[in-house]
């Protein structure tokens, strides 16, 4: 374990290294909370340092595709992956020419649209009060009926975060969850003119997707070519083509539930029950993962030490998961491995997520060029005080970690 400790590590500060790109939020970047969604800036960073002149990108836990739009900035042909199939929607209005449309039209559209969109959820009326329901009905049912891609792409986002507002999920948790401050918010909105608060946060929402498109196509992205895949079995699919650069974060350790967070958004855009559920099952925490040989001393030592069956579960099944499936692919990488692993526990133990990848590929022969160690500035997921399934006090570093590798 020492001799990983002694590796190069630096300090920086991805938000300042990067002057091009003004802010976390700017452009499409923060348009939806996607759960531990990438920086721009640490992409960026990431492409000016590693990624020469015609060098192509591939990201497998892609998430909200930021890796791709600011590949597509810099002019880098890039591939991602997810899971979840709402990576193909935002990466669509991330990337989308800036819009024509005339918005008060196309809101007075939807105010005016009789039609329903019923989604195919048994949970439904659990998580929306009965006066919302035939509302929302047909509001979806107008963007279900949308032939215009232009138009359907303006009011996704819009739609799916204002819904949020409408139901009973506590929109702060990383769970679809209710709480008692989620039915306040309900309550209050039963109380007043529902229908149009909903109309004006919709209309904002717009057109802050309008501002971001036009912040987005003002960092000059250039003509690339990408392959966007959602709904991909990442554990078990292999690259049908060479890349030179991956760089993903992978998930973390104690939150690999990302379905969960989105279902809600799935079935309002027309995913099944059925597809949603076999999704769910292919997340690492609930599914049988493969085991792979994991060369890494510090991963065997910290293994040794859990007693726990279930968090020796846990613990076997992110790795298998993980460097299982970054090993398969690694197999079709050229030039550069640049791995983003934020802090993680287990019982109150850290474990060192970049060091363990760092073993693992440096024994199968890729090079170790230097570790950037980063502050995190805000995150959404994981503080607390105390760990609130153990009660002991949360240790986790306030740092992220690149791992920069060469073959």
């Amino acid at each position: 374990m020492e001799a990983v400790r002694n590796v190069l590590r630096k300090q920086v500060s991805f938000r300042n290294r990067v002057k091009e790109i003004p802010s976390t939020t700017y452009g499409t970047f923060g348009l939806y909370g996607y759960p531990a969604k990438f920086i721009p800036q640490i992409i960026a960073y990431a492409l000016n340092e590693y990624a020469g002149s015609g060098m192509s990108v591939f990201d497998p836990f892609a998430g909200y595709g930021t890796t791709g739009v600011v590949s597509n900035v810099y002019g880098h042909d890039y591939e991602l992956w997810d899971l979840n199939p709402l990576l193909e929607t935002f990466h669509k209005v991330a990337t989308m020419e800036q819009p024509k449309q005339d918005i008060d039209s196309l809101l007075a559209g939807m105010k005016g649209y009789d039609h329903e969109f019923i989604p195919d959820w048994s949970n439904l009326s659990y998580w929306f009060p009965e006066e919302f329901l035939p509302f929302l009905f047909r509001v979806w049912g107008f963007y279900h009926s949308l032939a215009d891609d232009e138009a359907k792409l303006l009011l996704t986002i819009p739609l799916i975060k204002t819904t949020r507002i409408f139901s009973y999920d506590d929109i702060q948790r990383q769970k679809l969850s209710k709480s008692p401050k989620s039915k306040k918010r309900v309550g209050r909105l039963l109380n007043g003119n529902w229908q149009d608060i909903f109309y004006k946060k919709v209309e904002e929402e717009v057109y802050a997707i309008i501002k971001g498109v036009e912040e987005h196509h003002a960092l000059s992205p250039k003509p690339v070519e990408s392959a966007v895949r959602g709904g991909v079995d990442i554990l078990t699919m292999d690259l049908a083509q060479d890349r030179d650069i991956l760089i993903t974060s992978p998930p973390y350790l104690q939150a690999q539930e990302y379905i969960r967070h989105a279902k809600m958004d799935l079935f309002w855009l027309g995913y099944s029950e059925s597809l949603i559920r076999e999704l769910s099952k292919n997340e690492i925490p609930y599914r049988y993962v493969e085991p792979c040989e994991i060369k890494s001393d510090i991963y065997h030592e910290m293994r040794g030490q859990i007693e726990e069956a279930h968090i020796l579960k846990i613990f076997d099944s992110y790795f298998f998961g993980v460097l299982g499936a970054l090993t398969r692919l690694q197999e079709k990488i050229s030039s550069y491995l640049l791995l983003f692993v934020g802090p993680a526990t287990l019982r109150g133990r850290p474990v060192p997520i970049d060091d363990i990848f760092l073993e693992h590929f440096t024994a199968l022969g890729w090079v170790h060029e230097i570790t950037l160690v980063d502050t995190i500035v805000a995150r959404r997921m994981f503080f607390y005080n105390n760990n609130p399934a153990t009660g002991l006090k949360d240790k986790r570093m306030r740092t992220e970690s690149l791992v920069v590798l060469r073959r």
